[in-house]
């Protein structure tokens, strides 16, 4: 989906650009920036590979009357490679941390909201951990505070996340040589149909959408990708921050979602008390596009019931 949107970098300490977006709806270009500077904030973050498409539906509901930006990871869309080959999680925290002050600076100073799939949960965590400030209201979507538990999947892996973690560094010399393999696989008519077929992908998952995932992670390079793996691998997991939360929190989570299972967001619940909990069903991991309406309805019901967004672009001051 192609969006209107302005785009901006911000620069990291080892030199790396970062992108990221504010889109601007039908507001002319020229216009769009001081007009929404105005607006309440929401900031979205993705998950590992993902799309920008991903995030079409709430971004439609909410640029009416919100500023409404998403960023790139290092390797993805118009942010640079990291130029000394870090893509060590603490490393998306950095650039979170910087975009949220580039955002706050650039609009009316408040932080904004911080909506977050799949990885991109752990990255809003790990900020709210380091710097609660910048986190006053978070949506966690279908995602959890670590990676999934290998000696749970439906081929339990022996040694759960340290043979995982061993086996990720052992393959990394032979990325590259697998890299056109993989492509071919993505780009097969086959991906579609085999994401079906396995249950990762749900009957109302639009074909469209998929394919420009998939069309993106071609695009990617393969041994960024494969770095992001080991980040998340590697990385202490985030659980410990959740009993500390005290900002209005939204978890939405996919009744069908193979690889991050219901008990992983049912376990945020438990920790998290007083977070607002939505359960989509018949959708999976690919729920942003899967069941796009009814999240972004769910979102915007979220920041008005918390006070922090309007009701409807209609009632919008």
């Amino acid at each position: 989906m192609p969006y209107r949107r302005l785009t901006r970098f911000v620069t990291a300490p080892d030199g790396t650009r970062i992108a990221y977006h504010t889109h601007v709806g039908n507001a002319p270009e020229d216009e769009a920036e001081p007009e929404f500077a105005t607006r309440q904030a929401v900031l979205l973050t993705n998950g590992i590979g993902t799309s920008e498409n991903f995030w079409r539906y709430i971004v439609a509901d909410l640029e009416q009357d919100h500023r409404v930006v998403h960023w790139d990871y290092r390797g993805h869309g118009r942010s640079e490679l990291s130029t000394i080959g870090d893509y060590a999680l603490r490393a998306h925290v950095d650039d979170l941390e910087r975009i949220t002050e580039q955002v706050m600076a650039r609009g009316d100073g408040r932080p904004p909201h911080q909506v977050g799939f799949s990885m991109g949960v752990r990255v809003v965590l790990e900020l709210y951990r380091r710097r609660p400030a910048l986190v006053p209201a978070m949506t966690l979507i279908a995602g959890s505070p670590s990676t999934p538990d290998p000696t749970a999947w439906l081929l339990p892996l022996p040694g759960g996340q340290g043979t995982l973690a061993r086996g990720l560094r052992t393959l990394t010399p032979l990325v590259p040589r697998a890299a056109p393999l993989v492509h071919q696989l993505l780009a097969s008519r086959l991906a579609y149909p085999f994401g079906r077929a396995s249950g990762l992908l749900r009957a109302r998952a639009p074909r469209a959408d998929i394919v420009e995932f998939l069309l993106a992670l071609r695009r990617m390079d393969p041994q960024a990708f494969w770095m992001m793996m080991r980040g998340l691998v590697d990385a202490p997991p985030s659980w410990d921050v959740l009993p500390h939360v005290r900002v209005p929190t939204q978890l939405i989570a996919a009744k069908n979602d193979l690889l991050v299972p219901l008990r992983e967001m049912e376990r945020m619940r438990e920790r998290i008390p007083a977070a607002e909990w939505v359960l989509v069903e018949d959708a999976g991991h690919a729920g942003l596009v899967e069941a796009g309406t009814e999240i972004a309805e769910a979102v915007r019901a979220f920041r008005q019931a918390r006070g922090v967004g309007p009701a409807h672009p209609a009632q919008a001051t």
